[in-house]
């Protein structure tokens, strides 16, 4: 829907409201429904006043201010993190490489609750009931699945990763993030919401998403604006892990001191912390990562911080860092060239920004890491990606096994592996 802001003026209200209990509970099961969960904290958004099909976050960045701009807001909790009127939205990985848009979404109603406060919020042309929407509409399971091969075998994924070593290895490129993808198709229409509950209740300390039919549970925050403090979570460098057969800290010792997954590790802090330092006025960059443990793998894991300036807001903080280096390679350029020639698929929106910007300007946005898309012409199937970096000493059949791990979010949530 366009809206005409020389005229149209719309109206929000924000009330406070008892813990509603699992936030999944109130996605619908008709009509635009959006999630964004982790430990328990976040939102649903349900319906759509208005919505920006874009190629480029900047693009998405100005429409909203101006959509913000046109927005009364009355408040029981003036200033709370996130109560505002928001935008949820999600980026292609490379817009002049794909035929899929990027998109931002205002919703008529967000649900929400964090640091034991919960709310919801309303908005629209014309005051809105407020009453919490019905919940507990129930979720189908997934039948008569089929796990399908994607845009190419395993074998010539792996091939296509021993040219990138060999590129690499010549100096043209440093490190290069390379993906693969499989496909699930189901009997019927799939339940988007049957995933995000999977997800949500499996990987909790993950930021389970769901926005315009891309769904999955990402470890790696690409930045959270609070007032004036930025935060950047930067993940790379991976080993794969089985609790019932590995000991993890063997495994953790074995990653910390990989020289691979280090240089990998090193590539990507240094892309996120200098694309962050124009907007900062002081950063901490950590000298040395520390271990993220998941159920199914390890990661080098650092957290860059930076104070702000005012002026930018988390969508633009977003636009700036992306694509960074733990899903792109270095330089940026160069690596994206070879992902365009070699990785032989349309990434759409995985690994692009996904995540939500408020009136004031904060928000958080991860990167659409460990899912999917269901797509409107194939609602019965989905399209699942994983990817990993490759540098100088990669291995194809140690990052053919690391794509494998990072599938398993996904696969799990579809009843396809424990």
């Amino acid at each position: 829907m366009s809206l005409d802001f020389s005229t149209k003026r719309m109206r929000a209200t924000t009330v406070a409201i008892p813990d509603p209990g699992l936030l999944q509970r109130f996605l619908s099961a008709s009509g635009p429904t959006s999630a964004f969960i982790r430990r328990g904290e976040g939102f649903v958004a349900l319906g759509e006043v208005a919505r920006f099909e874009t190629d480029y976050p900047d693009a998405a960045d100005v429409w909203w201010a101006e959509v913000a701009d046109h927005i009364d807001h009355d408040s029981e909790l003036p200033g709370a993190y996130g109560t505002s009127p928001l935008a949820v939205g999600s980026f292609t990985f490379d817009p002049d490489r794909s035929e899929e848009r990027s998109v931002l979404v205002v919703p008529e109603v967000v649900i929400g609750t964090r640091g034991g406060q919960s709310w919801m919020t309303t908005i629209g042309p014309r005051s809105r009931s407020l009453e919490l929407p019905p919940s507990g509409e129930r979720l189908v399971a997934p039948t008569h699945l089929d796990l399908l091969e994607g845009s190419m075998s395993e074998r010539i994924w792996m091939d296509i990763v021993g040219e990138v070593v060999a590129l690499i290895r010549t100096g043209e490129v440093d490190k290069v993030v390379l993906a693969r993808d499989l496909v699930v198709k189901a009997g019927g229409p799939l339940d988007a919401r049957w995933l995000v509950n999977r997800l949500v209740n499996r990987y909790p300390t993950c930021w389970t998403y769901l926005v315009d039919g891309l769904v999955g549970a990402t470890p790696e925050l690409l930045i959270r604006r609070q007032g004036g403090l930025a935060t950047s979570r930067v993940l790379a460098g991976t080993v794969s892990l089985d609790p019932q057969n590995t000991d993890s800290l063997v495994k953790a010792a074995e990653l910390a001191t990989s020289s691979k997954d280090v240089a990998e590790h090193e590539f990507a802090v240094e892309s996120v912390a200098r694309a962050l330092e124009p907007y900062c006025s002081a950063m901490n960059v950590p000298e040395s990562p520390s271990i993220l443990r998941l159920p199914n793998v390890l990661h080098l894991s650092t957290d860059i911080t930076g104070v702000t300036d005012p002026g930018s807001s988390a969508l633009a903080l977003a636009a700036a860092l992306h694509p960074s280096a733990a899903v792109c390679g270095t330089p940026t350029f160069a690596a994206r060239d070879v992902i365009s020639e070699l990785e032989s698929m349309d990434r759409g929106r995985y690994a692009g920004p996904v995540g939500w910007v408020d009136s004031f300007g904060d928000g958080e946005w991860a990167i659409a890491l460990r899912g999917g898309q269901i797509k409107p012409e194939t609602p019965e199937q989905i399209q699942l990606f994983a990817g990993c970096g490759l540098v100088a000493d990669s291995d194809p059949a140690a990052e053919l096994a690391e794509t494998k791990a990072k599938f398993l979010p996904m696969l799990q949530a579809l009843g396809l592996a424990d």
